[in-house]
C-alpha cells in the first residue's frame, strides 16, 4: 500500500527562505517592515522601531523628515492650547501633500502642543502667546518670517473668521498670494470650494493659500512624526488690537454646533431641575435626545443626532441616553464622551471614553456639588 503525506505549505514556505542566499533575517519572530522601507526611500526615517515578534520598543517610534523637498505650512487655532478636530483635518490634509513627494508639514502655533508631532507635524513655530489672548498682528508677522524662511510650497489653515483664518488672509493679501475660501476637498492637485452660498461648487487648482472648511480632510492616524521646534528671528510688532478675553455668555445662547462642552438629557432624566442645575454649574449647553425633544422637554433646537445637530464639543456629559444609531451618529466627532447610565450594555456606555454606571438622577446632584466644590 502506497502511503500518500499530507504537504504542509507554511513550512515549505519556511524551508525555502531559510535556503535562499538573500533571504531577509530569520532570527525569531524577525518581520519585515514595508512602511519603514518605503519611508527609506522616501527619505524618511522612522526612530527607533522593535521588529520581533512581542518585543516592546523601549520608546514610541518616531517619524523623522530629515531633508524635505518642501515644506507645507500650516497656520493652527489650537483654542485653549489645544489642536481642535478642525485643526487635526487641516493637518491631516498637510500631512496628504506633503507625503506625496517626500515634503515636511510645518506648523505655526500660538502657544506649544503636546499633540502636534501625533497630529502629523514635522517642525513647529511657536509664536509664544501663551496666555490664550488673541494678537494678530504678531501672528501675521511670524507667518510672513515662516514664510521666508521655510517658502512652503501651499499654506493651508481653517477657514476661521478669527485665529489662523485672519492671519492667513492677511498673509495672502500682503504678500499677493492666491487663496481659495471654503474648499471642502483637495483633489489630485485642485481644490473644489462652495459657491453661490453653498448651491454650487467651484474646482480650481491649487493656490498658494488654502482655508479649508470643516471635515474637509481627514486627520492623521499614522504614525507620529517629530514635530522639531524651530527658531525664527524675533519680531517686533505694534499691538493694534486689543484682546479682551472671552465674554461670559449664556452657553444655551450659543448654537448647539459650536458648544464647546454639552450636557445632553435623555429618556432616563426625569429631574429636570436637577438636570438644569448640572448644565449651569459646568458652564455648558444644553442638549437632548429625539424622545425628549418629541416630549417637548427641551426645545427642538436643542435635539442631538443625524435627525437633529451634529455636535462636536470637547466634552458631552451623556445622561440617561441609552445611544440610538441616529444619536451616536450626531456625536461622532465628539472628542470626549462620558456616560451616565444604569445599563452597563448600553450603546452610548460602549462609545463613551468614561462611564458612570448609575442613576442619572443620584449622580446629577454629586456632580452640582463638585462643580460649586461643596462637600453638602
Amino acid at each position: 500500500m502506497t502511503e500518500h503525506r499530507r504537504r504542509d505549505p507554511r513550512a515549505e514556505r519556511v524551508g525555502r527562505r531559510h535556503t535562499e542566499s538573500d533571504a531577509p533575517d530569520m532570527s525569531p519572530g524577525a518581520r519585515r517592515d514595508p512602511r519603514a522601507e518605503r519611508d527609506a526611500r522616501r527619505g524618511l526615517v522612522n526612530v527607533p522601531v522593535a521588529r520581533a515578534v512581542g518585543a516592546a520598543p523601549t520608546q514610541a517610534a518616531v517619524t523623522i523628515v530629515e531633508a524635505p523637498a518642501f515644506h507645507i505650512l500650516v497656520l493652527a487655532d489650537l483654542p485653549d492650547g489645544r489642536l481642535s478636530s478642525h485643526d487635526r483635518d487641516v493637518l491631516g490634509a498637510a500631512r496628504a501633500l506633503a507625503d506625496k513627494g517626500g515634503g515636511a508639514v510645518a506648523v505655526l502655533a500660538p502657544q506649544a502642543s503636546g499633540d502636534l508631532g501625533e497630529a502629523g507635524a514635522d517642525r513647529v513655530v511657536t509664536a509664544g502667546v501663551a496666555d490664550g489672548t488673541y494678537r494678530p498682528e504678531r501672528l501675521s508677522a511670524l507667518a510672513e518670517a515662516a514664510v521666508e524662511a521655510l517658502r512652503p510650497r501651499h499654506i493651508l489653515a481653517p477657514d476661521t473668521l478669527a485665529g489662523a483664518g485672519d492671519v492667513a488672509r492677511r498673509l495672502a493679501a500682503r504678500r499677493g498670494l492666491s487663496i481659495a475660501t471654503a474648499v471642502h476637498a483637495i483633489e489630485d492637485g485642485r481644490v473644489v470650494g462652495r459657491a453661490d452660498g453653498g448651491a454650487r461648487d467651484i474646482a480650481r487648482a491649487m493656490p498658494e493659500v488654502v482655508l479649508l472648511a470643516v471635515e474637509a480632510a481627514e486627520p492623521h492616524r499614522g504614525q507620529p512624526h517629530e514635530a522639531r521646534a524651530v527658531g525664527l528671528p524675533e519680531v517686533e510688532v505694534e499691538a493694534a488690537l486689543v484682546d479682551g478675553g472671552l465674554l461670559e455668555i449664556d452657553a444655551n445662547a450659543v448654537p448647539l454646533a459650536e458648544a464647546d462642552f454639552i450636557v445632553s438629557a435623555g429618556n432616563g432624566v426625569t429631574d429636570w431641575r436637577a438636570f438644569h442645575a448640572v448644565a449651569a454649574a459646568l458652564k455648558a449647553a444644553e442638549g437632548g435626545s429625539r424622545v425628549v425633544c418629541d416630549s417637548g422637554l427641551l426645545p427642538r433646537d436643542r435635539q442631538v443626532g443625524a435627525s437633529g445637530t451634529l455636535v462636536e464639543p470637547r466634552c458631552y456629559l451623556a445622561l440617561g441616553i441609552a445611544g440610538a444609531p441616529q444619536h451616536l451618529q450626531g456625536i461622532e466627532r465628539c472628542e470626549r464622551v462620558v456616560a451616565v447610565n444604569t445599563d452597563l450594555y448600553a450603546d452610548m456606555v460602549k462609545r463613551s471614553d468614561l462611564a458612570i454606571i448609575q442613576d442619572a438622577q443620584l449622580v446629577m446632584p454629586a456632580l452640582v456639588r463638585r462643580a460649586k466644590g461643596t462637600k453638602q
